[in-house]
């Protein structure tokens, strides 16, 4: 264990994929891992057991970032487990795409709920109830740069992550509190590879210099350096980590 050890760390979205991969990565770097969900808790207890296993401390927490009711007690239950939250990694978020001629109110209005609102609820409740000290990283895309075809609504709200977290960082003043984001390029996780045809998953692998996908385990060695303690002068910053796609 690291000195981290009484630190805790909040990750929504992180019973699977790039969430669950944050999730193992803070725990081996020593944080207290809460480790949330939206809808099936098997998975997320699953990752609490083996994060348990291997010799960390985590628990399993059911909240609907979109709500923030939810979001109130998944704070609440942190505070009463481990007596706080050092580490908030807005994880959560749902992409579904479309041109902007055929998109769907309903598809729209949950984006925004879940990708932007649910930012913005974790962050409203952080800014009285995270500790001194602590670190924040939010989750925007790549598609914020590269803009392609059928992201729109996707792209949209997290460039509304990317300036509010610009302007957090700033209300955060005087908290030893950085607020920072993280941007993932195309990263192989069974979310990203369902339905898609081997063919273009090769395209997309050869797009960025390093020619090859990004892993859950390479997004989060980023979101770990920016909650850890070598990122202390890293503030309002975005960072892209995609292979040099853009």
């Amino acid at each position: 264990m690291s000195t981290q050890n009484q630190k805790v760390a909040l990750v929504t979205g992180a019973s699977r994929g790039i969430g669950a991969a944050i999730a193992q990565r803070l725990a081996r770097d020593g944080f207290t891992v809460i480790v949330n969900y939206a809808e099936s808790a098997e998975p997320a207890e699953a990752l609490v057991r083996s994060i348990q296993q291997a010799g960390g401390q985590a628990l399993a927490a059911k909240a609907d970032v979109s709500d923030p009711t939810d979001v109130r007690r998944l704070f609440d239950a942190a505070e009463t487990a481990f007596g706080g939250v050092d580490v908030l990694v807005n994880n959560a978020g749902i992409m579904q795409l479309a041109n902007m001629a055929d998109a769907e109110d309903a598809s729209f209005d949950r984006q925004i709920a879940v990708n932007l609102k649910g930012t913005f609820n974790t962050l409203r409740e952080a800014a009285t109830r995270l500790r001194n000290g602590g670190r924040i990283v939010n989750f925007s895309s790549s598609v914020v740069g590269l803009l392609q075809p059928g992201y729109g609504v996707y792209a949209a709200t997290k460039a509304g992550v990317e300036a509010i977290t610009g302007v957090f960082a700033k209300e955060l003043r005087g908290r030893s509190i950085t607020v920072n984001a993280i941007a993932p390029g195309p990263t192989a996780t069974n979310l990203f590879l369902k339905g898609k045809p081997q063919e273009v998953v090769d395209r997309l692998a050869k797009l960025a210099p390093l020619e090859r996908l990004g892993q859950p385990e390479d997004i989060a060695d980023a979101v770990a350096f920016l909650a850890g303690p070598d990122a202390g002068w890293i503030n309002g910053q975005v960072l892209r980590a995609n292979g040099g796609i853009i």
